[in-house]
């Protein structure tokens, strides 16, 4: 249960970033609130993994969660550029989130 959270806790992570985006600097009042929620929410759930899962590890995985799903999203919602080195490192990043669950 505590991994499932933590996913959980990373996809709130990708959720509260594209929230920061459509909010425009928190000019923008339910975008802001949307962000100020999956944020929090985000990070209570980080903190209820760390209860059972080592801080190396948890951060690692809930980072690169949020940083490779942001990325993804960046690419299919704002079509930012993609590029096969861009897709290496987000595979290098899944690699890396995936070995520490195998072997964490």
């Amino acid at each position: 249960m505590p991994w499932l959270i933590l996913v959980i806790a990373g996809f709130c992570e990708i959720f509260w970033a594209l929230g920061l985006k459509s909010s425009d600097g928190f000019a923008r009042f339910w975008p802001s609130v949307f962000t100020v929620v999956t944020l929090a929410l985000s990070l209570y759930l980080l903190a209820m993994a760390l209860r059972n899962i080592p801080i190396s590890t948890a951060y690692s995985v809930w980072t690169g969660i949020g940083a490779t799903g942001t990325a993804i999203a960046g690419i299919l919602l704002f079509n930012e550029p993609v590029s096969l080195a861009k897709v290496g490192c987000l595979l290098l990043i899944i690699g890396g989130v995936v070995g520490l669950r195998v072997l964490g």
